[in-house]
């Protein structure tokens, strides 16, 4: 029987080895600062070609686009070269294009199913096999949503994605916690980044305040933070798990 070793009460990552998709803006990035804080190094995976201007001592940027199974198998080569192993992986990447179910095109359905369901599966698949040929563990953080517990307006194709995504949290989960592998989700609501500030404007903006009990929007670092608490070994005993970070907004 495996027996408690305690954890680190500051959620300290020392030496950890984490990768993180989408790592170079919004909540990703938010996410790789947290980690370089609490002494990891990360790959983050960007399919812009400025990621590379992160490479540093404690960040490997890779440009990659992880709808192409070719790219992750070379991000993976290139990060198991350059760290030796992974520990740590973040599904932070993903899109929301957003249109009424009347109208909703075979590519806008399709994009969100490739890159937020589909890719998020494939960096799973490929790193969880790192980690069993590794024998000692791993964790794996997948980026959900509130919309995979409600229904949001527009929102058909990401809400399925995320919805998804939740699922396959407990399917890996299950399947892997054999290999001491943990799996995770964080659900935002909508969180005040960039993206989201030119895509919730006027009258959408103040209707989503209004339906949040708290009265305002998550911060990144404050899904950060969940991403960070979930890495560390506090959480060794929590898997399959979706933690809602949304101010109240599912509750009612």
């Amino acid at each position: 029987m495996k027996k408690f070793k305690g954890f680190d009460k500051n959620f300290n990552i020392p030496g950890k080895v984490a990768v993180v998709t989408g790592g170079n803006s919004g909540i990703g990035k938010a996410i790789t600062d947290f980690y370089i804080e609490k002494g990891a190094v990360v790959a983050v995976l960007d399919i812009k070609k400025d990621v590379q201007k992160l490479n540093s001592d404690n960040i490997l940027g890779i440009q990659c686009d992880i709808t192409k199974e070719v790219d992750i198998d070379s991000a993976i080569s290139q990060i198991i070269k350059r760290f030796k192993r992974i520990d740590i992986l973040v599904n932070s990447a993903g899109v929301a294009l957003l249109d009424y179910a009347e109208n909703m095109s075979d590519d806008i359905w399709q994009k969100q199913i490739d890159l937020n369901l589909t890719a998020s599966f494939k960096m799973a698949q490929k790193v969880g096999n790192v980690f069993i040929k590794q024998g000692d563990g791993g964790k794996i953080i997948n980026m959900a949503s509130q919309n995979a517990i409600i229904a949001l307006d527009r929102h058909t194709a990401y809400g399925v994605t995320k919805a998804g995504i939740t699922n396959m949290t407990k399917s890996l989960a299950f399947e892997w916690a054999k290999y001491d592998i943990k799996v995770n989700a964080i659900a935002p609501t909508i969180v005040a980044t960039e993206l989201s500030d030119k895509a919730w404007v006027g009258k959408a903006r103040e209707d989503a305040l209004a339906g949040i009990p708290l009265g305002r929007f998550g911060e990144p670092e404050e899904v950060a933070a969940i991403a960070l608490f979930l890495a560390s070994d506090a959480t060794d005993f929590i898997t399959g798990e979706t933690i809602v970070i949304d101010g109240g907004n599912t509750i009612k």
